[in-house]
């Protein structure tokens, strides 16, 4: 068995084979951890005194990212840190996902907000699900829909908790599948405002930072395993619906092919968004009509979404 690179002493237990290092289970805990710190400097995620509001999911990213959040808050006592968790009302696994979540909030002695769709928008993503069953022409999946209605629900929490900072555990990989589902609906020019570190443009928003973004799904899996982190660990009964999906496939095959491929479209894309940015037009946001939330448009997306399935 091999040794570890880093430390040169201890057995090696995982082969990062993008950098070619391998690392025994202390340094790799380690490199996650100097990554996420590492990552939080580069973009200028965080400042000292910030409210941060951690979307906790309960699953292996979400409360991998609240634990080290809640390490580096004790290096920095004015900063604080509460976690929300969304409710959409998905039968046999939400439920099971907020027992995880609770459990970890009260490990580490964190407020725990939760907001359902339920009350938000009067009706579960199960209700929604069959909604979508029953009409013939829909282009949409429940993913669609959820993603859309959890960063309103999500954006509303922290903004109600006064939050200034809202982090998601957006890894490696989700951020390359964001990408590319982009390029393949045809909306390239939308790359340029999916970013570590968003823009906020509008002050009902609060801004998203993601401390994840250049560390991969697989090792956030790791280390939620080496430190015994309790997570939900069975997928959404609604993700195989998705495009998403296929795309998660397709990069993990090129991945295994061709390490480091996840990498090299994240950092290409870093690259040439400022160029982006300077083609993409800057919307004015202005207040729904409806809600009163933040929109483009005269009605917002969430709104829009509602109103089609006749349930606003």
């Amino acid at each position: 068995m091999s040794t570890c690179t880093i430390c040169g002493k201890s057995n090696a237990v995982y082969m990062r084979r993008y950098s070619g290092e391998r690392l025994c289970k202390k340094c790799f805990n380690n490199s996650i951890e100097g990554k996420v710190r590492t990552t939080i400097s580069k973009y200028k995620m965080l400042q000292p005194d910030d409210k941060v509001a951690v979307a906790v999911s309960g699953g292996k990213d979400s409360l991998s990212l609240l634990h080290i959040l809640a390490d580096i808050e004790k290096k920095f006592p004015q900063t604080s840190i509460y976690a929300i968790t969304v409710d959409e009302g998905i039968k046999g696994y939400r439920d099971e996902a907020l027992k995880f979540a609770a459990k970890n909030c009260q490990e580490l002695g964190i407020r725990h907000k939760i907001v359902s769709f339920e009350k938000m928008y009067k009706i579960s993503l199960d209700k929604l699900a069959d909604i979508l069953k029953g009409k013939e022409k829909n282009e949409l999946s429940p993913c669609s829909y959820c993603g859309v209605l959890r960063r309103r629900a999500l954006n509303t929490a922290a903004r109600l908790i006064g939050a200034n900072k809202l982090a998601t555990a957006h890894n490696l990989d989700d951020e390359t599948q964001t990408i590319l589902l982009n390029i393949i609906h045809g909306d390239a020019i939308r790359i340029a405002r999916v970013k570590p570190v968003l823009d906020k443009g509008h002050t009902k928003l609060i801004q998203r930072v993601k401390p994840f973004c250049e560390i991969p799904e697989k090792e956030i899996a790791l280390y939620a395993y080496f430190k015994r982190i309790e997570f939900q660990n069975i997928p959404c009964p609604y993700a195989q619906t998705a495009l998403r999906n296929d795309i998660r496939r397709m990069l993990n095959t090129l991945e295994e092919k061709h390490s480091g491929t996840k990498f090299a479209i994240f950092r290409s894309i870093e690259r040439i968004r400022p160029a982006l940015e300077t083609t993409a037009k800057k919307e004015k946001l202005k207040d729904c009509k409806l809600c009163g939330e933040p929109t483009a448009g005269e009605v917002c997306k969430p709104c829009q979404m509602l109103q089609e399935l006749h349930i606003l």
